[in-house]
């Protein structure tokens, strides 16, 4: 995949597979995402490891964007 990496803000409701999240300074890459209801999600990362992110849970992640794809931001009309 082309582009380049940007630091965003995540939470448990934008967390997405691929992203790489820094918890207590240490790297992870997320594997896959699971809901568990109330708002909280299980990831799994490529190291074996897992997280709860609860609903008010917020991290920095990095993820790649190609910023010569349009992306239509939420709640916008049409």
């Amino acid at each position: 995949m082309k582009g380049v990496i940007v630091a965003v803000e995540i939470d448990a409701r934008t967390v997405a597979v691929g992203d790489q999240v820094m918890i207590g300074g240490q790297s992870f890459f997320v594997r896959d995402v699971t809901g568990l209801g109330a708002g909280r999600k299980r990831l799994e990362f490529h190291s074996g490891e897992a997280f709860v992110m609860n609903r008010t849970t917020v991290l920095w992640a990095a993820r790649r964007h190609d910023p010569r794809i349009p992306r239509i931001p939420r709640g916008w009309p049409g």
